[in-house]
């Protein structure tokens, strides 16, 4: 059973970084096309960013492009997401997914793409 947690979310003010980590465990890390998604109050979960297996493909939204950074390391078993620049828009509830996949190119940006997904972590910009 894969399991995703993630961490590093807080309060951070307009025009600050944070960067979040996504830590697999219960499979092979390297197999799969990991996604970051993040639902902000009152509205539906959006993608945020994609990466394939190899980091060869990262796909991210036009809303994030340019601010925020997916990278993985298969090592550790970890996807980040680095953000930078924040704004009081980018306040949502980020969560990390995971699909298996035998495609090096594949960095999914559907939501029902994805089987596994972690619990959330809150990330709230603001003065």
């Amino acid at each position: 059973q894969v399991h995703l947690v993630e961490s590093g979310g807080g309060l951070v003010q307009p025009g600050g970084s944070l960067r979040l980590s996504c830590a697999a465990s219960g499979c092979t890390f390297s197999m799969y096309a990991m996604g970051w998604f993040r639902q902000a109050p009152g509205k539906d979960r959006e993608f945020a960013a994609a990466i394939s297996r190899g980091s060869d493909i990262r796909y991210y939204s036009e809303s994030v492009k340019g601010r925020f950074t997916i990278s993985r390391d298969n090592a550790k078993n970890t996807v980040y997401l680095q953000m930078d620049n924040l704004k009081p828009e980018d306040t949502a509830v980020y969560y990390c997914a995971a699909e298996l996949t035998l495609r090096d190119t594949y960095a999914p940006k559907r939501q029902d793409e994805y089987d596994y997904w972690g619990q959330g972590t809150q990330v709230t910009v603001s003065s």
